[in-house]
């Protein structure tokens, strides 16, 4: 079990592998410490141990207890492996395991800490909820800030068209008032005028019919 246990110690030190240096990932650790146990499990049923136990066998048959002891091993071999194999699929560990090694790798550039739980839901709860919350606020804050200067640019849009429009009245005015009083003269002028036209007329319709 030694083996197993250097084996899972390598697997927390390395974070799991799977993209530091190209190192292991969890599934391929998890399959060599299953090797390392299996190694040690069959180690500790040696042929030496074996034949101890059944001397008197042995004595009679050594050649036949060496063969039942390889086939026991084999088939403990192959009994540990298949059961080891269907609680893999079963879990589906290895899909598991890809899936944490990606998170895994996508956290390496965090500056964050990772959250572990405090076994205290409201204390967990808070420190979940909180920095979210605060990061909420910042981002409301940035939006709020950035919807008043927008109101206030529209604000100031607003009044430099209004004073546009007014601007434009006032010369609308003016021209319209120059107008009129430019008709006003004009109309006078023409009242001015007749009178003498008509004078220079009269006469020489008197000439012609004195002839």
């Amino acid at each position: 079990m030694a083996e197993a246990a250097e084996a899972a110690e390598a697997a927390e030190g390395s974070g799991g592998g799977g993209g530091d240096g190209g190192g292991p990932g969890r599934a391929a650790l998890l399959a060599a410490v299953v090797d390392a146990f299996l190694e040690k499990l069959l180690a500790a049923g040696s042929y030496e141990r074996f034949a101890h136990c059944y001397r008197r066998f042995y004595r009679a048959q050594p050649h036949v207890t060496r063969s039942i002891h390889e086939q026991l091993l084999a088939q403990l071999r192959t009994a540990v492996t298949e059961e080891i194999q269907e609680v893999k699929k079963e879990g589906n560990l290895e899909e598991l395991f890809r899936a944490l090694d990606a998170i895994v790798e996508e956290s390496r550039g965090s500056e964050e800490p990772a959250w572990r739980p405090s076994g205290i839901p409201e204390a967990d709860a808070r420190s979940a909820l909180v920095p979210f919350l605060l990061k909420q606020r910042c981002f409301l804050s940035r939006e709020l800030s950035r919807g008043r200067e927008e109101n206030r640019a529209a604000a100031a849009a607003v009044l430099e068209g209004r004073e546009r429009i007014a601007a434009l009245r006032r010369d609308i005015a003016e021209r319209r008032a120059a107008w009129q009083a430019l008709s006003r003269e004009q109309r006078a002028l023409t009242a001015a005028l007749q009178p003498l036209q008509e004078g220079r007329t009269e006469p020489l319709g008197a000439d012609t019919g004195g002839r």
